[in-house]
């Protein structure tokens, strides 16, 4: 079974999904692909792994690094995963490229080349936004493309990371 809640953050309502395993979705209300892997049916009601994820929340809002990560349960194919997992490594404070995503990905498959693009649809798809911090990826040259919470929420994210915006432009 999956379970909802809310969470009202600084920069817009947040959707929270859970099943047993661990947080499954968080989306900005409105974004690209909101709520797309929620099934049909889920309870809403808090449950322990919700209120971690609303802890979190609390404390990253705050203008604080989470030390600690609730339990996450994306689902997806086995290469968005790895680029989620990617997507967690990168420290608060800091971006990467979508190409420096690529390049990595490569090298763990033992291939030569992989696209941006494909890693940039994969970034896109992320089911757990924020958590799994897709608005720490960059386009090549500083470019803020992409954010399926759309660009003024990334951009209010990098900030409140006290990342300096300086080198960055928004790719219309």
């Amino acid at each position: 079974m999956v379970y909802t809640c809310k969470y009202k953050s600084p920069i817009g309502k947040i959707l929270l999904a859970a099943d047993e395993i661990g947080l499954t979705g968080l989306w900005f209300e409105g974004q690209k692909y909101f709520a797309n892997t929620l099934p049909d049916e889920s309870i809403s009601q808090e449950t322990e792994i919700l209120t971690e994820a609303k802890k979190w929340l609390d404390v990253y809002f705050s203008g604080e690094e989470p030390k600690f990560t609730p339990a996450l349960h994306p689902t997806d194919s086995t290469f968005r995963q790895a680029v989620w997992q990617i997507l967690l490594q990168i420290p608060y404070g800091k971006t990467i490229t979508y190409g420096e995503i690529a390049s990595k990905i490569a090298e763990m498959q033992k291939i030569p080349r992989m696209s941006a693009q494909a890693v940039g649809g994969a970034v896109g798809h992320n089911q757990i936004s924020i958590i799994i911090p897709c608005h720490r990826v960059v386009g090549t040259n500083g470019n803020l493309t992409g954010y399926a919470g759309g660009l003024d929420k990334k951009i209010s994210l990098l900030e409140l990371e006290h990342i300096d915006m300086s080198g960055f432009f928004i790719k219309v």
